[in-house]
């Protein structure tokens, strides 16, 4: 008898799982809590051969003999497989990247996840600390040469990981009676601080650019959008609706200081008196946790979804993941059982800024850009989306491993958007949402020019100060962030531009919390493969 597509699946993604501690982390598959990836090139060419074999044996199925979701299913974990085979073979980002060896989300999980009693998750951190050193050793083996961004960020992140063990180890530690981990931990923070040094001798010798080119960067954004547009369809759109926002833009700046004829600097007026409502380090995440509340409440008295009691913490952002971005939503695995909650982070700024660069920031991350980035990662953004797809339940776990960051990212502007439009925040917010929009938009402009059109960093920080309005510290950190990353910047502007086209598609006389409901009701496929679902055959 021919194997069927679940066994195939299930078969493929149990292996992918085994293998791969950080895709298991994320996924809430806690089989791999013992160990940190491994990344020598013995361990990589087995995975890759795994990879290989899987892709031949899902080429064999027929997906025309498949039911509507496991058709999905089917092209998902191809896809997903084909990614991961490009990622170690042409990408080889474990070469050139050193926080590709970061293993402060895997430390993180064991001590901030509640998903076992103490003294196992104790067992695991020490397990994973005792390895740490001999993973630090292969990255060391197979790094050669780096861009210097990267170092500069990794740097930094390492010795967050190092402020992890010593500040929450012993925290953990504490809950199990006569339970000691010293000796792991100093063991696993002095590797950190051989390594970290390392990296710091290798700073002047970084002269790798962090530009993936053309080609490279094509091949890497076709991998990660799953979307039938183009590079050059992509650039030519989000150019187009750059204009349309800042004509959007102009006008709500025009409404709320009643000129008639706004123009840019109408705009920025506008901007620098909702500016000066802004937070400080110290009331940044009581902002977020009122903003959270509000955004709840409205969400609920509109009507605008079915809401999900899963607990969410507003916390600090950990030190080994700063660097990238200003905020992220921390949600439990799709494959997650135990109602772990879900992190909403926002990083305070750094205790060696001046004050002019603190003031800066908080300009752009003022009450009202934060009322309307607390829609985006939490409510009705990312923890509520991710909170409806970890109730999906299909064939095969295919939905948990293949997430789409496309159609993640996508939902969650389209929740500004909806939020702002219906409301929440009145005016303020808008303006800010609108300023946002042009900063999505901007993003996928950024993400081509840095890594295949040679944007310098004078013409970026011109588009992004001019056209976007953003304040010089944010405009910096996301030239950093553009050369840091490759495509993730593009997931925003497609997926808002496909998950919005499907929310327009609304069927008559249903109501909008049904159809949102319907469109959360799938995990997280790609908006193509989500719209083939919610249109009727």
């Amino acid at each position: 008898m021919t194997e069927s597509f679940v066994a195939r699946a299930g078969r493929i993604i149990d292996a992918i799982l085994r293998a791969d501690p950080m895709t298991a982390l994320y996924v809430g598959d806690h089989r791999a809590d013992d160990r940190l990836p491994d990344l020598s090139p013995e361990a990589v060419r087995a995975h890759t051969a795994l990879l290989r074999e899987a892709s031949h044996v899902l080429a064999e199925v027929d997906a025309e003999d498949l039911g509507a979701q496991d058709r999905v299913d089917h092209a998902l974990l191809q896809q997903e497989v084909d990614r991961r085979v490009f990622l170690l073979t042409e990408l080889r980002e474990h070469e050139w990247n050193p926080l590709a060896h970061n293993p402060g989300p895997l430390l993180h999980g064991l001590l901030a996840r509640p998903f076992a009693p103490p003294e196992q998750r104790l067992e695991l951190l020490a397990a994973r600390l005792t390895t740490l050193p001999d993973a630090l050793a292969t990255a060391r083996a197979v790094l050669r040469d780096c861009p210097r961004i990267h170092v500069e960020t990794a740097i930094a992140q390492f010795a967050g990981v190092s402020a992890l063990i010593r500040d929450q180890a012993p925290a953990l530690a504490a809950q199990v009676p006569g339970a000691r981990i010293t000796a792991a931990a100093d063991t696993a923070t002095t590797a950190l601080t051989e390594f970290t040094g390392w990296l710091t001798d290798r700073l002047e010798r970084s002269e790798r650019d962090p530009r993936l080119g053309r080609r490279l960067w094509e091949a890497t954004l076709w991998h990660t959008l799953d979307t039938e547009l183009s590079a050059a369809q992509l650039l030519e759109r989000a150019h187009r609706h750059l204009d349309h926002v800042q004509d959007e833009i102009r006008s709500a700046a025009g409404e709320l200081l009643g000129v008639e004829a706004p123009t840019d600097e109408t705009v920025r007026t506008a901007l620098a008196r909702l500016a000066a409502e802004h937070p400080t380090d110290e009331t940044v995440l009581g902002t977020a946790e009122t903003a959270l509340r509000d955004a709840e409440t409205f969400t609920a008295a509109q009507d605008l979804v079915t809401l999900i009691g899963d607990p969410l913490v507003v916390q600090e952002m950990p030190e080994f993941a700063r660097g990238v971005a200003v905020a992220y939503c921390d949600s439990p695995g799709a494959l997650e059982t135990d109602g772990a909650p879900t992190f909403f982070a926002i990083s305070p700024t750094p205790s060696n800024w001046p004050a002019e660069r603190v003031a800066s920031f908080y300009r752009e991350y003022n009450d009202h850009m934060l009322r309307n980035l607390t829609v985006h990662e939490a409510m009705p953004g990312h923890f509520l989306q991710l909170a409806h797809a970890r109730r999906f339940r299909g064939s095969t776990a295919t939905r948990g491993l293949c997430a789409s960051g496309t159609f993640i990212e996508g939902w969650a502007v389209y929740a500004e958007e909806l939020m702002s439009e219906h409301g929440f925040g009145g005016l303020p917010v808008r303006l800010q949402r609108l300023k946002s929009h042009l900063r999505m938009t901007i993003n996928a402009i950024l993400d081509h020019g840095v890594h295949c059109a040679d944007m310098s960093e004078a013409e970026a920080m011109d588009l992004m100060r001019r056209r976007g309005f953003q304040e010089e510290g944010e405009a910096a950190g996301k030239w950093r962030r553009a050369q840091l990353s490759a495509a993730q910047l593009s997931t925003y502007f497609v997926g808002y531009s496909e998950v919005s086209a499907i929310a327009a598609a609304r069927p008559a006389g249903t109501t909008l919390r049904d159809w949102h409901d319907a469109m959360l009701a799938h995990g997280s496929p790609s908006p193509r493969h989500l719209a083939a679902l919610l249109t009727p055959t």
